[in-house]
């Protein structure tokens, strides 16, 4: 039986969240006897996203067998929630035929999010095993700009003129074919005569009213429109704001060609919030599944290149101050802690300030305010510790005046990285740099440089 497997043990509260070890053995026991019945009984009560878990958490190897076994009842949503690192590893094992049933149970904007990904002629495969109707959608919405809107919209979507009733909006929708209804939806968009949507209405009102109320009577306050061409950062930022549900989708001249759910819109901010969380670490977009060491390495190197340089720049700095480190060397001991300290406190900056910029919450209106904010938290909390470090310098070296320079080399330092933590990402996205991608390694030099500068040279000047 195979052993290469690495699933978390489910703790505390996530254990109802969590493949167990003991499950993912049995599954895969039943693949090492062949023993189809058994892994089809195992894996029926696994939801799409634990068996797209599943699949990433075991090796390649295994995963071919896998899936082979489970062969003509593996379902189209897995292939949604699967990684799109091995999303193609997968595909290309399925059976065509088997692949061809799965995408035809998929929303068009699972299967434009399936295919956007791969070559023209994985493309191709897929379109074919796809009615007219729906590769027809499909192909339209691909010819939005990549990360639109128009890319992550379902082009199904359940209209009624805003004059129906409630009795003949649920009349149509009890008669309408199972084909010809989203697989979930949550509102009614209401359409005037040239199909520009004026309202939504929600299935509970829907249901609550009575057969004769006007649907236009029930549209809900908050109603916000998406063009097809907008930037799908754009449309999770107005989910998130408003509180959306769904939210109609309209072409150049307005009219209703679809419409984007809350699951898509919160997957594209968990991206968002991925992507910032990588790019502040200098990584870029990564996967740790399948990534191989060239390709992870090449992605790392620039932003490393770049680190090396800007500590250069920093030694060159000290190298200013050789006499003085070479009379004093209490010096080179407390050197790193100012330039540590300053590096924390403006990383703490700045992972406020990218977090607030995404989230459109720094604007050139509170800016300062927020400047004045930071600065003061690094005055404030770099006067605590410049009182600790003068203890320390007193006692550990014995000299007060070493501890008054690396108390007074704290607080400036604190400070710079607090104005440095804020400023430097609002200047990078003025100029069109991702700040969560640049700022860090900016932002390092200033505290580094500032903080060797101030403390070898008040030392210089007092101690020496």
């Amino acid at each position: 039986m195979s052993e290469d497997v690495d699933v978390q043990e489910p703790v505390g509260e996530d254990a109802g969240y969590v493949l167990e070890r003991k499950d993912v053995s049995a599954i895969l026991y039943a693949v090492d006897i062949e023993d189809r019945d058994q892994l089809i009984t195992l894996m029926e009560p696994l939801h799409a996203a634990d068996i797209a878990d599943l699949l990433e958490q075991i090796n390649a190897f295994d995963r071919a067998r896998l899936i082979r076994m489970y062969d003509r009842e593996f379902d189209g949503d897995i292939l949604s929630e699967l990684d799109e690192s091995i999303r193609e590893e997968v595909m290309a094992v399925l059976r065509p035929h088997v692949l061809a049933d799965a995408v035809r149970d998929l929303d068009s904007d699972d299967v434009v999010d399936l295919i956007e990904d791969l070559d023209d002629a994985q493309q191709e495969t897929i379109l074919d095993a796809l009615e007219e109707s729906d590769r027809a959608m499909v192909e339209q919405a691909m010819a939005f700009p990549e990360y639109s809107a128009g890319r992550l919209m379902q082009r199904e979507v359940v209209m009624a003129p805003e004059h129906w009733t409630v009795g003949e909006a649920i009349d149509r929708l009890r008669s309408a074919e199972e084909k010809d209804l989203p697989g979930q939806f949550y509102h009614l968009v209401l359409v005037d005569p040239r199909l520009h949507p004026v309202g939504n209405v929600t299935l509970g009102k829907l249901m609550r009213s009575r057969r004769e109320v006007f649907l236009r009577d029930l549209v809900e306050e908050t109603f916000r429109v998406i063009p097809a061409t907008q930037a799908e950062s754009e449309v999770a930022y107005a989910f998130n704001q408003y509180h959306l549900i769904s939210a109609p989708v309209v072409d150049d001249e307005g009219r209703l060609i679809g419409q984007i759910t809350i699951d898509d819109a919160m997957a594209v901010l968990d991206e968002e919030h991925e992507e910032d969380i990588l790019r502040l670490a200098g990584v870029g977009e990564e996967s740790a599944l399948s990534d191989s060491v060239r390709e992870t390495t090449k992605r790392r190197l620039p932003w490393l290149t770049v680190n090396l340089i800007t500590a250069i720049f920093a030694s060159l700095v000290i190298a200013q101050f050789e006499a003085a480190l070479a009379q004093i060397v209490a010096l080179a001991v407390l050197m790193p802690i100012v330039a540590s300290m300053g590096g924390n406190a403006g990383t703490q900056s700045l992972t406020v300030a990218v977090r607030a910029l995404a989230t459109k919450d720094l604007t050139t209106a509170n800016l300062w305010r927020v400047i004045r904010r930071e600065v003061l938290v690094g005055l404030f909390n770099g006067c605590v510790f410049a009182v600790v470090m003068a203890v320390v310098g007193m006692i550990w070296f014995g000299s007060p005046q070493l501890g008054y320079v690396i108390a007074a080399a704290m607080v400036v330092n604190m400070v710079v990285a607090g104005f440095a933590g804020t400023v430097i990402p609002v200047v990078l996205d003025r100029l069109g740099i991702d700040p969560a991608l640049a700022s860090g390694a900016f932002v390092t030099t200033v505290t580094d440089v500032v903080g060797f500068f101030a403390f070898l040279g008040l030392a210089a000047l007092v101690l020496l």
